[in-house]
């Protein structure tokens, strides 16, 4: 029997979507027979400052988004073929993992991984198959674009598409999809024929605590069908409170969550999910076929996920109680007809296996690929 391929697959903590991309396509590679590990050389190289720039990163992002947004553009500019003294850990990190490890290949979520890879194997001599998964959607920093010797998978054919009129091969950028977990391909969504009443939507809010008040509230008036799900995830502490003056407020209308495994089988039980428009929400929202609202926008890395939606014809943009109100209502309106217009275009999107198509096509690259 051949030996399982072995793969080094890397992350970074600066954004959900690179974390989830990383561990969905761990389980779909794991399951496919290949021997992965599933490692982030910015945490184990520099625990400290990675947590440090996270927390920032998070505050920044949630509370700052115009300044975060002058910091994102800026990136379009810098070198990153150079070595910088902020990821010399990191590089040398990485550079271990790869010494002790022996993959056949490194599959990259993190757009500066890359550069990484290619000054240490002009340093070491041994090259290795590399795939960069880029977790953005149609709007794509410059800093995924210029990876050097890159193969990369990418969300959508419209992402594609783009990619390739910036002036990358085509050959070189794959649509598998996002790699949204496994179980995805398996569960059952809410059908577009459904009843809508109740009207069970999912809300995933901010750390804002004034936000989820008025935006629960929204959500709640927009139509006494509405029953909503909050899922305060790592914000339970802080959010709490004022979750728990909503519930008593809408009796028996609110259910709470806190952190959960369960969010890929609550999108398919609910009909309509907002939240904020990271890329691993919104690809999960596309894959539950579940419509989605946007309630707050990181510019720059985000606009494009918000794009896809809106092509899709599967959500937008209501970033004001007032249009959250609005726009739940209208899809409501004549027997839902907005909501079911919406399910009927994901169905036919039909994006629901994006980790297993990675999975696949990685292997088939690597089994063709001859050993270093």
């Amino acid at each position: 029997m051949p030996a399982a391929p072995r793969l080094l697959i890397i992350t970074a903590a600066f954004g959900e979507g690179h974390n989830s991309a990383a561990r969905n396509l761990g389980l779909a590679l794991d399951a496919a027979g290949a021997e992965t590990r599933v490692c982030d050389p910015c945490l184990l190289g520099s625990p400290w400052l990675t947590d440090v720039l996270q927390r920032g990163y998070r505050a920044v992002t949630n509370h700052f988004p115009l300044i975060w947004e002058k910091i994102y553009r800026a990136t379009d500019k810098a070198d990153f073929s150079r070595s910088s003294w902020l990821m010399r850990k990191p590089e040398r990190c990485l550079s271990g993992l790869l010494e002790e490890f022996r993959p056949d290949a490194v599959v990259s979520t993190y757009p500066l991984y890359p550069y990484f890879l290619t000054r240490i194997f002009g340093e070491t001599g041994r090259r290795l198959p590399v795939f960069t998964v880029v977790t953005d959607s149609i709007e794509i920093n410059a800093t995924w674009l210029r990876c050097p010797d890159a193969l990369w998978l990418v969300t959508d054919r419209h992402t594609r598409e783009v990619m390739s009129r910036l002036g990358l091969p085509a050959a070189r950028i794959v649509d598998t999809g996002f790699p949204v977990h496994p179980d995805f391909s398996r569960l059952q969504p809410v059908g577009a024929d459904d009843g809508c009443d109740p009207f069970r939507v999912l809300y995933f809010p901010t750390a804002k605590r004034q936000l989820i008040s008025s935006h629960s509230r929204a959500l709640l008036d927009a139509s006494p069908a509405v029953r909503l799900t909050i899922v305060l995830g790592r914000n339970v502490r802080l959010l709490h409170q004022r979750a728990k003056e909503i519930q008593r407020e809408y009796p028996g209308r609110v259910k709470l969550m806190g952190w959960t495994r369960r969010v890929p089988v609550l999108l398919n039980q609910h009909h309509l999910v907002v939240g904020k428009a990271g890329g691993a929400t919104v690809h999960e929202a596309i894959a539950a076929r579940c419509p989605m609202l946007i309630h707050h926008l990181v510019p720059g890395q985000e606009e494009g996920n918000l794009k896809l939606l809106e092509i899709l014809g599967a959500g937008g943009l209501a970033d004001t109680p007032a249009l959250i109100t609005a726009q739940v209502a209208d899809l409501l309106a004549d027997r839902a007809a907005g909501w079911r217009r919406m399910k009927q275009n994901l169905f036919r999107h039909g994006r629901t296996s994006g980790a297993i198509s990675a999975a696949r096509y990685i292997l088939d690259s690597v089994a063709k690929t001859p050993p270093p």
